[in-house]
This record gives C-alpha cells, sequence and structure tokens, in this order.
C-alpha cells in the first residue's frame, strides 16, 4: 500500500512540476517586453524546437525499449533450451527405471 503511494506521490509532483513549468513560460511569454507578434513568433520557435526534442526522445526511448525486447527474447528462448535439456536429463533416467520395472 506504502508504494502505491509512494508512486502516486510521485506522479502527483511530476504533474505539479510540469504544470508549473509551463505556466511559468506561458506567463513569461506573456510578461516579455516584446511586441505581440515577436512574442509569438518566440513561443512558435521554443514550441517547435521542443517539438523536435520531444520527438527525438520519443526515438532514442523506442530504440532502448526494442532493445529491451530482443534482450528478452533472447533471454527466454535461452531459458526455453535450458528447461528443454533439464526435462529430457530427468526424462531419461526416468524412462531408464521404467523400462527396467516392466522387464
Amino acid at each position: 500500500m506504502d508504494d502505491e503511494n509512494a508512486q502516486s506521490s510521485g506522479h502527483f509532483h511530476l504533474f505539479a512540476f510540469l504544470a508549473g513549468a509551463i505556466a511559468g513560460a506561458i506567463v513569461g511569454v506573456l510578461l516579455a517586453p516584446q511586441s505581440g507578434d515577436e512574442a509569438r513568433r518566440e513561443f512558435k520557435r521554443w514550441a517547435r524546437k521542443t517539438e523536435e526534442e520531444l520527438i527525438e526522445k520519443t526515438k532514442e526511448a523506442r530504440a532502448a525499449l526494442d532493445q529491451a525486447i530482443e534482450r528478452g527474447k533472447h533471454f527466454v528462448m535461452e531459458k526455453h533450451g535450458d528447461v528443454e535439456a533439464a526435462v529430457k536429463a530427468g526424462n531419461d533416467p526416468l524412462k531408464e527405471r521404467t523400462e527396467q520395472c516392466n522387464s
């Protein structure tokens, strides 16, 4: 239960930080000593730059996720082979004993 509260609290703090950053940026643009046209151009530049950075970070996150998935697939395949070998190793003596008992 404490983990849930800590996670919720962490999400709240992150949301509050982002909301504050966005609000601060908007207030800064509105109160800047620039004309409306200049402020809008500056805001558009900032929005484009932020969008490009976000797209780049998303691509990096996707690449990292794809790598993690591939590592996970490799790990599962490797462990699947280990399990098959262990089952076969356990079945061979069992078959021998069964055959001895049936003879």
